[in-house]
């Protein structure tokens, strides 16, 4: 059997709803064992183009493969290489921390030993019998951040993780991601904070207006700094959609 190299590949991806273009057409390869960092203002296609790789949206064209795997030809195989988490998702508010992650644990054929060890790694295991209705937004978060890992996937999907994350666990969520990417893990996250982007990517997608703007190692943004790229970049994509208005 053939290896497979690439952990993940866009191939001709594109999302459009009526004439909007949500993500323009994205070809992109990213091994395993990298870290890729997807970074943009609200409205750069971040999300779309996360739930494009997690299969919940389908493409307008090209599609996503995981590990040389694709949705459409092998659809149970596909779901079981990523541990997936949303930005903003809701758990059931009358369940506690035990009854949910029984839950997700089932559904993964999980062991109680596997999900004790993933809560201890967020914080989160003195609170097992607590109602997540209760939680705060870090705390959620780190819930959120704790199903994905479950099962020890090949490929984390994290759309905005830090999001209400206090700076503690901040330092804590970089700390757990570099150390699955020393377990041979494959991790795409979105982040508005470019800050821990610098930390712990090897490689960046800057979106607007979903469009790829720029991309590569995160290298060779390190003289001038992912922020400063970021403001020089987006500064160039708005003069360059004023001139178009202009023109027309």
């Amino acid at each position: 059997m053939k290896q497979i190299n690439m952990a993940v590949e866009f191939h001709n991806l594109s999302k459009n709803v009526k004439k909007k273009h949500l993500l323009m057409p994205l070809n992109y390869q990213l091994s395993k064992g990298r870290i890729l960092a997807l970074c943009g203002g609200n409205g750069a296609g971040k999300s779309t183009l996360i739930r494009l790789i997690t299969g919940l949206i389908k493409p307008t064209t090209g599609y996503v493969t995981i590990n040389g795997l694709n949705k459409k030809k092998h659809k149970t195989q596909f779901l079981e290489q990523f541990g997936y988490m949303p930005d903003d998702f809701q758990f059931q508010k009358s369940m506690t921390t035990k009854e949910t992650m029984d839950f997700y644990a089932q559904i993964k054929n999980i062991s109680k030993t596997r999900y004790l060890e993933t809560l201890k790694e967020v914080g989160l295991l003195d609170k097992l019998n607590e109602k997540v209705g209760n939680f705060s937004k870090g705390m959620n978060q780190r819930l959120l951040l704790a199903q994905a890992l479950l099962a020890k996937p090949n490929t984390l999907i994290l759309d905005e993780p830090t999001n209400g994350l206090d700076p503690y666990w901040v330092k804590q969520f970089c700390n757990l991601m570099l150390h699955a990417k020393k377990n041979g893990q494959t991790i795409i996250f979105s982040t508005h904070d470019l800050h821990i982007a610098e930390q712990i990517a090897d490689e960046v997608l800057f979106l607007s207006d979903g469009e790829v703007i720029s991309k590569g190692p995160i290298n060779q943004y390190r003289d001038s700094g992912l922020y400063e790229t970021f403001q020089q970049l987006y500064f160039n994509a708005i003069s360059e959609d004023k001139t178009c208005l202009h023109e027309q």
